[in-house]
């Protein structure tokens, strides 16, 4: 992990298009501002684990479906 120290106003550049730019500081927080191309994603964590756990729901939900139709359906047909 690469820790820098960074006072407001100033950026960090990643890969050429991505911009990290320190807005504002206080004693608890840091106010950031992300600025990057369209097709780039950018999540806050707690929102990106949600994203990858209700992915995982749906991928489990499918294979479920899936197994009773084919449980239900199928079988019946042959």
């Amino acid at each position: 992990m690469l820790v820098l120290s960074r006072k407001k106003g100033q950026k960090l550049v990643i890969n050429e298009n991505i911009e990290i730019v320190i807005l504002d500081n206080d004693f608890n927080s840091v106010k950031i501002g992300v600025k990057a191309p369209k097709n780039v994603s950018v999540y806050r964590e707690e929102i990106y684990r949600e994203i990858q756990h209700e992915n995982e729901l749906s991928n489990l939900a499918d294979v479920n479906a899936l197994k009773y139709i084919e449980q239900n359906f199928l079988k019946t047909n042959k």
